[in-house]
């Protein structure tokens, strides 16, 4: 193990348990007690976007002044609870045991209520372009990182109402998704249950999802809509390998840790099905992935034509889409140049690492699920790697 790497997980560690994993969060700007005093201007669309957008861009965090509190999200505790499932995997702890046992439970009474499954959503209100979720709307990105964490313990602990939660998150994908279908009958899940939108890796990774838990539980149905929503989204895999974010027209953007997620969908949906149905769109995605996201000095770029910004969720989502594809080891001189660069620039004395590195300025904001819990996670999932490799 790298020392640098090494040190630099050790103060990121004790930085995310100092806070409780509690921490902010680029979109958590309607968070705001005083934004919320201004019903006028809270109920507005347009401003509530912009609100958001201020505080995700600024470079300065002026959330404490704002009334923005620090506050657990969900789907940053599934991040760190698949982080200790790891590290638990790699040495038999009672540290790691314990943390497991507390993340499952904090999650499980997290969850949002009134839908057909276990799911959830976000501690925050949320304006995007395309919808507007209130906190606590179950998004299909969000339940699934969760139910994926929740079976990452289930391996780890054996408890049987872990599979059954994460058997539920299939009933609310399959139940309260809407779904968009093409001429071939196969279809694309939404974001969530108040919208329409496609977004592939969204769906992609509610596909995952129903095929990891079809491998324990053999039901054909999973199978068989799962495969559905696979095929619609690789029909929109473009020549060079690529995908846009979403069939929207502002959606028309290629980007890195996106991408990454397809990739690692694709692979888990062979892996837990038995089938290579996908091993092309796979290897061609991969091809594009690796050549087009990452400069020889090791900087992750957000999108495939340009640097910057350099956001600290793509050095984090390559350990976990070359884990995930096993080329890890086929990787490892480029994987170490990203870490070592990305530890450098990006951390931070007191052990966090910042959101962004933008091309006239930085900031520098400790996001709690955005930048430490993905990072978390990618070291936890190195360390594992580099373990394995020794024994």
């Amino acid at each position: 193990m790298n020392k640098e790497v090494q040190k630099s997980f050790e103060l990121l560690k004790t930085y995310c348990e100092a806070e409780d994993f509690k921490g902010y969060d680029p979109y958590d700007g309607l968070n705001s007690r005083f934004f919320q005093t201004l019903p006028g201007l809270s109920s507005n669309r347009i401003l509530r976007l912009a609100w958001i957008q201020f505080f995700k861009r600024f470079p300065l965090n002026f959330r404490t002044l704002a009334g923005i509190k620090k506050e657990y999200n969900p789907k940053a505790l599934g991040l760190f609870l698949s982080g200790y499932c790891q590290l638990y995997q790699q040495e038999n702890k009672q540290e790691y045991f314990d943390k497991i046992h507390l993340l499952t439970n904090r999650i499980r009474e997290m969850k949002s209520v009134g839908w057909n499954g276990s799911c959830w959503g976000y501690n925050f209100d949320w304006q995007a372009r395309a919808f507007f979720q209130p906190k606590g709307t179950p998004t299909v990105v969000a339940s699934a990182f969760i139910a994926n964490a929740l079976l990452d313990a289930y391996q780890i602990t054996g408890e049987k109402l872990l599979l059954n939660e994460a058997r539920s998150t299939c009933d609310f994908i399959l139940s309260n998704l809407n779904r968009t279908y093409d001429s071939n009958g196969n279809f694309a899940f939404s974001y969530s249950p108040l919208d329409k939108s496609v977004v592939f890796n969204a769906s992609l990774l509610g596909s995952s999802l129903l095929a990891r838990v079809f491998s324990h539980t053999e039901e054909k149905l999973l199978y068989d809509e799962g495969i559905r929503s696979v095929e619609y989204c690789c029909s929109y895999q473009q020549n060079d390998g690529s995908w846009c974010y979403g069939l929207a027209p502002f959606h028309q953007w290629i980007d890195n840790f996106h991408t990454g997620y397809n990739l690692e969908c694709l692979s888990n949906f062979m892996k837990y099905t038995q089938t290579d149905n996908f091993q092309v769109q796979l290897e061609k995605g991969f091809n594009f992935y690796i050549k087009n996201f990452f400069t020889e000095e090791g900087i992750s770029k957000y999108y495939h034509n340009r640097t910057f910004p350099i956001d600290i969720h793509c050095p984090a989502q390559l350990v976990i889409t070359l884990s995930k594809l096993n080329k890890l080891s086929e990787n490892i001189a480029l994987l170490d140049k990203v870490l070592l660069w990305t530890i450098r620039n990006m951390q931070t004395s007191n052990g966090y690492f910042y959101y962004q590195i933008n091309k006239y300025f930085s900031s520098r904001i400790p996001y709690m699920r955005w930048a430490q819990a993905w990072m978390f996670y990618a070291f936890a999932t190195y360390i594992k790697f580099e373990s394995d490799e020794k024994n």
